[in-house]
């Protein structure tokens, strides 16, 4: 015959680790179901099995959430509602297609007003109103570019 110890059987609901952990209460009585101490040792063990996998939840749901809000950082809010005169929709494709800051003379005559004082000076307000809603940012005063 073999002088090897027996083979340990598990108790239902544990795993090895756990047992190595908690050994069950001496000869019989740490199976769950098999008296009071019994059942007290099975619940602690689950207990902690369940503390450990709420840890590890915790530590994922704090890398998920620094995840997202990394992300949230980077996309855009909504853009704000421009106003429905018809030169602003026409100021942006201006400003979308230009390769940097424009002033407002340049942009007046992009949209093909006349470069008379009173036409420079409307749009001139126009484009202060886009960088009050945060969609220009002036880079120089009176230079303006698109926000990015």
């Amino acid at each position: 015959m073999s002088d090897a110890p027996p083979a340990q059987t598990l108790l239902p609901g544990t795993n090895r680790r756990q047992q190595r952990e908690h050994p069950a209460a001496p000869s019989g009585t740490g199976h769950p179901g098999r008296g009071r101490s019994g059942q007290a040792d099975g619940l602690r063990t689950h207990i902690d099995d369940l503390q450990d996998r709420l840890r590890e939840a915790e530590t994922h749901l704090a890398i998920t959430r620094k995840t997202v809000t990394g992300l949230a950082v980077r996309i855009p809010a909504s853009p704000p509602e421009l106003p429905k005169h018809p030169d602003y929709a026409r100021i942006l494709t201006v400003f979308n297609e230009a390769t940097g800051p424009l002033r407002a003379k340049g942009v007046c005559q992009a949209l093909g007003h006349e470069l008379l004082p009173k036409n420079v000076e409307g749009t001139r307000a126009k484009l202060k109103r886009l960088v009050k809603l945060s969609v220009l940012t002036e880079a120089e005063t009176g230079s303006l570019a698109r926000k990015q």
